[in-house]
């Protein structure tokens, strides 16, 4: 087999192309990881038929795609993969890795639309004033619930706010989204007084005799809390009080969903969520207001 052929030449070329991405486009360690999968996989397919990533032909990256699917893959997962693919032949042209891009004619799988699900304004509050008491995990808890549903925040960007961000004399904190691009988000009457309450009690007692990790958010080990510690906090306080379909994204769905219900337009619910495309922000206009829900159940006969 020729040197460019072994899996550790495959990770080299993967891996500069992922430095790049990182370095130049800012994408998120959570894609990085998701792309570095799918270019591994497709390497490994590869070499069961003497190929590699720069000699690999048409027919090849069809065949995998195939294989993925006959294997359960779903559509979504499918055309990330795609995106991976489609992104390091790019790459490598630019380089001089190849000639001849064989992944150009590769079509996307179709995605189902999906609307976002939002909780009632009734369960929303429900779980957000859930965590109570002056305990430094539930003064946490409270403050991250807040934020989610008050500010609208992804799990990601709540993740990896740290203290400098927050400025509650101006109720106003300095959010990272996606590719690391920056905005500065609004902090409601509660989220403002539920943050201070955390900073002032809760955070120095999580971190006291530790090494402070510099996350705005920690567990009770005093180390940076992560999204699946997020997931579960809320999770917990969904499932003690019954509230179904609650997790942090439903929050921030929420959050857009109920601004939109209150009358607030299109352009100022993009910009508080981060979206570069309102196309994605438009997604929430499709679902039913609770106005709408009452008219339905008063007039419809079979309501």
């Amino acid at each position: 087999m020729r040197e460019d052929a072994t899996p550790a030449a495959s990770a080299c070329v993967i891996d500069d192309f992922l430095e790049r991405l990182r370095v130049e486009d800012g994408s998120s360690p959570l894609t990085i990881a998701a792309y570095r999968r799918d270019l591994g996989r497709l390497a490994r397919f590869l070499r069961g038929r003497r190929r590699t990533l720069q000699t690999a032909r048409p027919e090849d990256l069809v065949d995998h795609l195939h294989a993925l699917r006959h294997a359960g893959q779903g559509a979504r997962s499918l055309a990330r993969g795609l995106a991976a693919i489609r992104g390091w032949y790019r790459y490598a042209r630019t380089a001089g890795l190849v000639r001849e891009d064989p992944a150009a004619l590769l079509e996307t799988p179709r995605l189902p639309r999906r609307l976002p699900r939002a909780l009632s304004r009734g369960d929303a509050a429900l779980l957000v004033e859930a965590p109570a008491g002056d305990r430094p995990a539930a003064l946490r808890d409270r403050a991250a619930l807040e934020l989610l549903y008050g500010s609208g925040l992804r799990a990601s960007e709540l993740v990896g706010l740290r203290p400098g961000d927050v400025d509650l004399a101006s109720q106003l904190l300095v959010c990272r989204g996606k590719r690391d691009r920056q905005r500065l988000v609004p902090l409601g009457d509660a989220a403002r007084r539920a943050l201070g309450a955390y900073l002032e009690r809760g955070r120095p007692a999580l971190v006291a005799r530790r090494r402070d990790p510099g996350a705005l958010f920690v567990n009770a080990r005093g180390q940076a809390l992560g999204r699946t510690g997020l997931w579960r906090v809320v999770r917990a306080h969904a499932r003690r009080l019954g509230v179904r379909g609650a997790f942090p994204h439903a929050l921030r769905h929420s959050f857009a969903s109920h601004l939109l219900e209150g009358g607030a337009d299109l352009r100022s619910v993009q910009a508080l969520l981060g979206h570069a495309d309102i196309g994605t922000t438009e997604i929430y206009t499709h679902l039913p207001t609770d106005a709408v829900r009452r008219l339905y159940r008063r007039f419809h006969p079979r309501a």
